[in-house]
């Protein structure tokens, strides 16, 4: 395994044919805890869809978990996204079935076999976000809150290497969102890497760390008091 998590280097980000970050230099450690910050339509979502390949790598050189992006094949995005967690604005939990069937399926889905081993998983991935007395429940049956501490125990299933969380608190009032980023703190301070896309400015203020903004086609780190 190697020292960074993700490397990139001149790297230009699109968004079908248009260019929205050109020249992208940047190195994630094992362990960091990184925001991404920058208006709508700054290349925030972009660059966290290049990172899990669900848009393509164009222009330089990257690597995301030991996978190297510029010659990934649509064959191994799977292989990728098994070492990545990746968590959403807008949850995307399967309407139709439990929280506890919504993590089966994702577990089934990466080649988990053993019945007892996938519901160990399942509750100990809960007990994390404190949601495993919910895990019988449908995900109407949740809050916006709750609903996204499913998607972030959904994203530890397969002990990834690395979180990447897309404005995860963006559908969230403030004092929810308050509670799920105290949940993603915790879960770096318990070894994981996390990049963090968002717009929420009084968020970083209560939980600063290293911030990289998003502006003017590039991207580029701000000091604290600068956000």
């Amino acid at each position: 395994m190697s020292q960074n998590v993700l490397f990139l280097r001149n790297v230009d980000i699109y968004q079908e044919k248009n260019m929205v970050l050109s020249n992208v230099n940047l190195e994630v450690n094992h362990g960091e805890f990184i925001y991404i910050i920058g208006k709508t339509g700054s290349g925030k979502s972009s660059l966290m869809k290049t990172l899990y390949a669900d848009l393509p790598l164009k222009q330089g050189q990257a690597s995301i978990v030991d996978f190297d992006l510029a010659t990934l094949k649509e064959s191994n995005i799977p292989y990728l996204r098994r070492k990545i967690g990746i968590v959403f604005q807008d949850f995307k939990l399967l309407p139709d079935r439990s929280i506890n069937d919504n993590m089966l399926f994702v577990l089934k889905a990466t080649g988990w076999k053993d019945k007892v081993e996938m519901q160990q998983k399942i509750d100990e991935v809960l007990e994390k976000v404190d949601m495993k007395a919910s895990s019988f429940k449908m995900p109407h049956q949740l809050s916006g809150g709750e609903q996204q501490r499913v998607a972030i125990a959904r994203a530890l299933l397969n002990d990834p290497e690395l979180i990447l969380a897309d404005e995860p608190t963006g559908n969230l009032d403030p004092q929810t969102s308050v509670e799920v980023m105290a949940v993603l703190r915790k879960i770096n301070e318990n070894g994981k890497t996390v990049i963090m896309a968002t717009h929420d400015y009084a968020l970083i203020m209560k939980f600063p760390g290293k911030t990289l903004k998003c502006e003017g086609g590039t991207i580029f780190e701000v000091v604290q008091r600068a956000v």
